[in-house]
């Protein structure tokens, strides 16, 4: 298993498109995807959970992969974050 903490920049954080981004990115990799924030943890593979998280502009997120790709998926996941997810 692989974490690590990234900042979401989006100016209206995990709104639909970003989330849905967020998603098709994690969906990618056949390793579990998932996040953790404010002591939940949450399926970044599931628009509905990420939607659910309420996650705004300047929230910390502990992305966690954990499986075959868990490497590959986590520098993934970090970069398509840090690049501001489509905004």
């Amino acid at each position: 298993m692989v974490r690590k903490k990234v900042t979401i920049y989006n100016p209206t954080g995990l709104h639909l498109r970003p989330a849905g981004i967020f998603c098709n990115t994690a969906n990618q990799f056949a390793c579990k995807v998932s996040f953790e924030y404010d002591d939940m943890i949450a399926n970044a593979k599931s628009v509905l959970s990420v939607l659910g998280a309420c996650i705004k502009k300047g929230d910390r997120i502990t992305l966690i992969c954990e499986g075959e790709d868990e490497e590959e998926a986590l520098k993934t996941m970090v970069e398509a974050v840090e690049s501001g997810l489509g905004e």
